[in-house]
């Protein structure tokens, strides 16, 4: 089964912890995940940032609205354990247990006011299914299809000479080629729109990389990458590949380059994703950080 949504886990969560015991998160995960037969999958799965595991991240916020409502109450540092509200709730076994029932306690509506104080200039009300921290990423990531979307355009309409700095700019930036200009030196333009040369694997020189790179519109197949690893043979100075393109490989193409193993290839995704990782093409216009609770600072000596 998939990750549960948000709110589908307020009552397991619920009656997990309706022994009165003291909890602590990492327990309460770990337990649900086998409670509800999560896939190892599933609990691997992160979010788009990779920092922490969706299901992990879902029943910490579980547990934040539960707070903050007066079902739970915080016991130390990551524990808690179920209130007299919490028992009266799981006593009533309200059908569907999620946050629009919890608006019937004063301090959760509280909560949510606040929280509503926040969002103030957002139109549009949360989605309930996700967390804080998920809208935040999904917002992040939205934003970067866009921003791909339109380097790809730019890139598709750029001149043959533009291209040719463009992708050893980012070839560059990833460590290959020592310097652009070195790297400049190995390359040369086809009669395609693409380029084609070698460039140094390592600053070093110490091994040679074949690339090629052509702004097509449509997907490339098969026959090109299997030229592509081909010609490797007739390069004796570089035994591996890579094959970007502006557009996208077929599923054939892909599977090809996949068993011969030393052939990448970078579709127009993964090219515009290299720009803005490394900084080509693109500059920042804001910065945020987000900060959590350092527990070991409110550690108190006993």
């Amino acid at each position: 089964m998939a990750v549960p949504d948000f709110q589908s886990l307020f009552l397991p969560f619920l009656k997990l912890v309706s022994d009165g015991k003291e909890h602590s998160l990492s327990e309460v995960v770990e337990c649900l995940a086998d409670q509800l037969n999560l896939s190892p999958e599933d609990r691997r799965e992160r979010l788009p940032s990779g920092r922490q595991t969706r299901f992990g991240n879902r029943v910490a916020w579980v547990a934040t609205h539960f707070r903050k409502a007066g079902v739970l109450e915080s016991t130390g540092r990551g524990k808690f354990r179920i209130t007299e509200r919490g028992l009266e709730v799981l006593h009533e076994n309200p059908q569907p247990l999620d946050t629009k029932y919890l608006m019937r306690f004063p301090e959760y509506r509280e909560f949510r006011a606040q929280k509503n104080d926040e969002q103030a200039g957002v139109t549009t009300l949360p989605d309930e299914l996700q967390t804080p921290t998920e809208m935040l990423e999904f917002a992040y990531q939205k934003l970067l299809a866009e921003l791909s979307e339109q380097l790809l355009e730019r890139v598709r309409n750029c001149s043959p000479e533009f291209f040719e700095k463009l992708v050893l700019d980012v070839l560059v930036s990833m460590g290959y080629g020592g310097s652009v200009k070195d790297a400049a030196e190995r390359v040369g333009r086809t009669g395609d729109g693409g380029i084609d040369g070698v460039i140094r694997e390592d600053k070093l020189g110490l091994d040679v990389i074949y690339i090629q790179a052509k702004r097509w519109q449509n997907p490339v197949g098969v026959a090109v990458v299997r030229e592509f690893v081909g010609s490797l043979v007739d390069r004796k100075a570089a035994r591996k590949g890579i094959l970007i393109t502006t557009s996208s490989f077929t599923s054939e193409a892909l599977e090809y380059a996949a068993r011969v193993g030393n052939t990448v290839l970078i579709d127009g995704q993964r090219l515009a994703a290299l720009m803005i990782e490394h900084g080509v093409g693109v500059t920042e216009t804001a910065r945020y950080v987000l900060y959590k609770i350092d527990s070991d600072y409110f550690e108190e000596d006993s």
